[in-house]
């Protein structure tokens, strides 16, 4: 397997960062508590965990 070349992986780690900014941005235009954004949050990340389990 060939390494990411560096311009594809600064841009995804762009995407990523441009992503999570406006989710939060929405999130708080909404009236949502970042709290409640955290826990949504851990819980989806628990569901794929537990759903990309393989033992």
């Amino acid at each position: 397997m060939q390494p990411m070349p560096l311009p594809h992986f600064l841009m995804m780690l762009l995407a990523v960062i441009a992503a999570a900014g406006l989710t939060i941005f929405l999130a708080v235009q909404s009236g949502l508590s970042l709290a409640v954004l955290g826990l949504g949050a851990l819980i989806g990340a628990c569901l794929i965990r537990m759903l990309a389990r393989v033992e």
